[in-house]
């Protein structure tokens, strides 16, 4: 199996953008979940595909640090979407094959469940921060 591309910076943001300029309407619905959503049980997973990673060293355990320094938080539809920080750098980065729109998609991993989590892929969000400390 090969593994996914990393995305940079400006491969995210080059997305985002083209992401941005889709209009047309599509059963993905990827354009409503501006802020981490449960995945709900009747998205269309097949219409997915994978574009890339923001995940680091899979032997490096990366950080749980958050990046909120306007006062949003993970819930946050304006929560900055910060490449080294948490969740982001769990991140699968995936995009419809009908519509084009991408998201960042990851699995939330808590004491007694698994929860696949979803969120648009928009440019406005994305900063370029040093990892956290």
């Amino acid at each position: 199996m090969t593994p996914e591309p990393k995305l940079d910076l400006d491969q995210l943001t080059a997305l985002a953008a083209a992401s941005a300029q889709v209009t047309q309407a599509c059963d993905c619905g990827i354009d409503a979940y501006r802020e981490w959503t449960r995945v709900p049980a009747a998205f269309p997973q097949a219409q997915l595909r994978s574009i890339g990673t923001l995940a680091g060293d899979p032997y490096a355990d990366p950080t749980f640090a958050e990046y909120h320094p306007h006062g949003t938080n993970y819930w946050s539809p304006d929560a900055p979407v910060a490449l080294q920080h948490f969740p982001y750098n769990r991140c699968a980065v995936q995009q419809c094959s009908v519509c084009q729109r991408c998201c960042l998609t990851y699995v939330e991993a808590g004491g007694y469940y698994v929860e696949p989590r979803i969120r648009a892929l928009a440019g406005q969000t994305i900063v370029d921060v040093a990892a956290p400390d």
